[in-house]
């Protein structure tokens, strides 16, 4: 009998250690999905982009109150006019060079005077009166087409515009070459800001993810090309407490969100207000900058 229940007892270890094997499997299997969901490129669309204060960025809003300025910063991804049109993602993101030239006469015309976002900080430091009918462009990711594209417009109208770049995709098939962005920069006319390194959403990463993505491209950015880089636009909005405050940290002045409004203050100066402005140009334009409600999309 002893002998017949130490070989049960030898089978069934047997069997728990045939599944060590597997646990180890799934533990890395587990954290490898968990590595790779911490560093990977958010893809901005209606569903992404947060268009909501979080939690606990909220409850600190709330909880202060700073004079408020009405400043319009008009966010852009793509203008150009795309050939693939079962890429549906970039179409919603997209408007076209004709429309944009549009956008910015309009603007021009109707007195609106043209900011970068670091003019806009030296503003709410209270160094430096708010023009008339202050507006913003801000271009987001660093395609090619803010060279082929944009800059040939911006220079027409002679405005200034602040482009947010993935310093890890400098040199992408889909994005501006070293070259092109230097001959960006070069043209006076575009303040850089940083974007991350990879594109990645902040909300709910790990710390020293978020201080990676947000540090390094700074520093990418500074030492390539000999700039100060001093604001960040979170990629698809995405950030969280941590998040803030690891741009805070990093050195940055100001940060851009994708959440609709445009009251700026000190109190949302790392989480500033931006809108879409979409295809609307001559009176439909200026009417929607009038409003005070802005929807996400």
């Amino acid at each position: 009998m002893k002998k017949k229940k130490t070989s049960r007892k030898k089978k069934k270890f047997s069997k728990k250690l045939l599944l060590i094997p597997f646990f180890f499997l799934f533990v890395l299997f587990s954290f490898s999905a968990f590595a790779r969901w911490q560093f990977s490129e958010i893809v901005e669309s209606r569903k992404t982009d947060m268009a909501k204060l979080p939690k606990g960025v909220k409850a600190v809003l709330s909880a202060s109150s700073s004079a408020a300025f009405r400043v319009p910063i008009l966010m852009y991804h793509y203008i150009e006019y795309v050939k693939d049109k079962n890429d549906t993602i970039r179409q919603s993101l997209t408007i076209s060079p004709r429309v944009f030239d549009l956008q910015i006469k309009t603007l021009k015309d109707d007195g609106y005077t043209f900011m970068t976002v670091s003019e806009l900080a030296i503003v709410l430091d209270g160094k430096r009166e708010l023009p008339q009918k202050p507006i913003l462009l801000t271009i987001d990711d660093g395609h090619w087409d803010l060279y082929t594209d944009i800059l040939p417009i911006l220079k027409k109208y002679h405005v200034k515009a602040t482009a947010y770049i993935i310093s890890g995709l400098i040199g992408g098939s889909d994005f501006l070459s070293k070259e092109q962005l230097e001959k960006v920069i070069q043209s006076g006319l575009v303040e850089i800001g940083a974007h991350t390194v990879h594109h990645v959403g902040l909300a709910y990463k790990l710390l020293p993810v978020a201080e990676y993505e947000v540090k390094t491209s700074k520093k990418q950015l500074e030492e390539t090309y000999q700039i100060p880089v001093v604001s960040f636009a979170y990629p698809g909005g995405s950030f969280d407490v941590q998040a803030e405050n690891v741009v805070k940290e990093a050195g940055f002045s100001l940060a851009l969100s994708t959440i609709p409004g445009i009251k700026q203050s000190q109190e949302n100066r790392f989480f500033l207000y931006r809108i879409r402005p979409g295809y609307r140009t001559g009176k439909d334009l200026l009417t929607y900058l009038q409003q005070d409600r802005f929807r996400p999309w």
